[in-house]
């Protein structure tokens, strides 16, 4: 578990050098989880030199998700430090967030109905269990 949160953290500390290094309007983890990504997709070669590698980076990443809620606790308590600023510009923020979730669900069912198209699938058939039913 200890090797596989180093490589977890150490991409991610990667990604942070490289943004700040570079400048880039980028979050350095945003950055170290396509690194993750990178090195995911070298995991059959890296399987064959470090035989317990695919499973320990399996088990820890299980187990972040597992408790991801609690990865919020400190942002909430960003939120709840700055009440003064979330009275100031409360109305603007709520704007904001509704007008963005708004437009992150068209973008989303736009790309779905996209996609389903270029895959040749209807939507009837996204939602198929294959069982079908009998009069």
């Amino acid at each position: 578990m200890i090797v596989s949160l180093t490589v977890i953290l150490l991409c991610q500390l990667i990604g942070e050098v490289i943004v700040r290094g570079f400048g880039w309007p980028v979050p350095g983890p945003v950055l170290g989880m396509l690194i993750l990504l990178a090195v995911l997709s070298l995991r059959g070669r890296i399987r064959k030199s470090v035989p317990e590698f695919g499973r320990a980076l399996d088990s820890t990443s299980k187990g972040l998700l597992a408790h991801l809620s609690l990865l919020f606790i400190p942002a909430s308590v960003g939120v709840v430090q700055r009440l003064d600023v979330l009275a100031a510009y409360g109305a603007g923020l709520v704007a904001a967030l509704v007008v963005s979730t708004f437009i992150t669900l068209v973008v989303t069912v736009v790309t779905f109905v996209a996609v389903s198209r270029l895959s040749g699938s209807s939507m009837d058939d996204a939602g198929a269990t294959g069982a079908e039913e009998k009069p």
